[in-house]
Formats: C-alpha cells, structure tokens, sequence
C-alpha cells in the first residue's frame, strides 16, 4: 500500500507573535523562551522607518517622528523576512538605533525546521492576519501586566538605554499610559489573545514539549 504523500508545511517552522504595550515584557519573555527552546527571535522594533524617511509620521505636539505610529514601521518588510526565514531558514534583518533614529547595520538569523520563531515588537500584531493566510502562524499574544508597572517598566529601560532625551520619554510615555488599554484593544482585534508573559511562557513550554 502506497504511503500518503507528506506535508511540507507540517514540519516547517511556524511563528509566534509577541506583540503588548510598550513596556509589557516582549523582549524579556522572547529571551527566556529563547534561553529554554533555542527559538530564534525576530526583533521587529528593528524594522523601524529610519529618522530622515519623509513617509515617517510626526508627532505634531512634540514635533517629533511619531515612534508608535504603524505607518512608522516596514511592516511589508518584516512579514517577508520572517516568509524568507520560514521558507530558506535565513533572513538578514536590520540593526535598528533608536537613539539615532536609524537602521545601522543588518544581523543574520537562522532557524532550523519545525521550530518556533519569536517575533516581538510594539508593531508585532499588525501582521498576524498576513501570517495566518500564509499559514505561518503559531500563535498571537498580547501581553499584559498593568498600566502602572508598564509605565515605570517602560521609562526606566528608555532612560536607561538614553533612548531619547528625558522630556520627550516622559511625555511620550504619559500619553502611553493613557492610551494603553486603546492599544490593547486594537491588539486583541487584530487577532491576539491577551494574557500576561507568564501565562504564554507556560503554554508554549507546553507546545515545546509536544514539539520535541
């Protein structure tokens, strides 16, 4: 009796979405599951519109590049690099400098089949229609902690890493704050589910095993 012909797509590396409010732990969560799994991240915070791209949105009560804006991020970019690293197992991906406000340099990731890549990034849920009629996606999440820690979290890493200078990071994140259970929302309708980090830490080890 003739064997059933395989599926490609059953072994081929699938995508997990880390998107949340600045400052919810996308990154921390996204290296701990690397740490554990051997999962490769994608940084899409990377994909940012360099500073003098005259498609950049402006903040116009700042005066400034609105940094939380989608239109300024190359979503179509990010989806193909993870497309490319899905079906090649390499993607070049930009080194974003957000305190020059521009790519400066590109990094090579790699993922072997069948695994799980994490991409995270403020942006991230945009893409997670595009990925699903592609058949790349894993899963969705948006994380959550509370506004109050998101905010300390959040201006403390910035300050920390001199993002920006401290008035426009204070001020940016005042209006974070406020808009955050917005973000949240938009997130969630875009297709993911909302849950804290530890939360989806313990669901994909779940899946890591099954995985093997």
């Amino acid at each position: 009796m003739e064997e059933p012909p395989s599926d490609p797509s059953a072994s081929r590396a699938r995508v997990v979405v880390l998107a949340g409010p600045s400052g919810s732990g996308k990154t921390r969560l996204a290296g701990r599951l690397h740490t554990a799994y051997g999962w490769p991240i994608v940084r899409l915070d990377n994909f940012y519109r360099d500073g003098d791209d005259p498609a950049l949105p402006i903040q116009a009560s700042l005066g400034i590049p609105d940094w939380d804006d989608p239109r300024s991020w190359h979503a179509e970019a990010a989806l193909e690099a993870l497309a490319t690293l899905i079906e090649t197992g390499h993607a070049r991906t930009p080194v974003y400098d957000l305190a020059q406000s521009r790519a400066t340099g590109f990094e090579e990731v790699v993922c072997e089949s069948g695994r799980l890549i994490l991409a995270e990034g403020i942006f991230a849920a945009e893409i997670i229609g595009a990925l699903h009629q592609r058949g790349l996606l894993h899963s969705a999440w948006c994380l959550v902690q509370g506004r109050k820690r998101t905010f300390v979290r959040r201006l403390a890493r910035d300050l920390a890493e001199r993002r920006k200078p401290p008035g426009v990071l204070l001020q940016r994140g005042r209006a974070l704050y406020a808009g955050e259970p917005a973000t949240i929302r938009r997130q969630v309708a875009l297709g993911a589910r909302q849950a804290r980090p530890r939360e989806v830490e313990r669901i994909l080890g779940t899946d890591a095993a099954a995985l093997g």
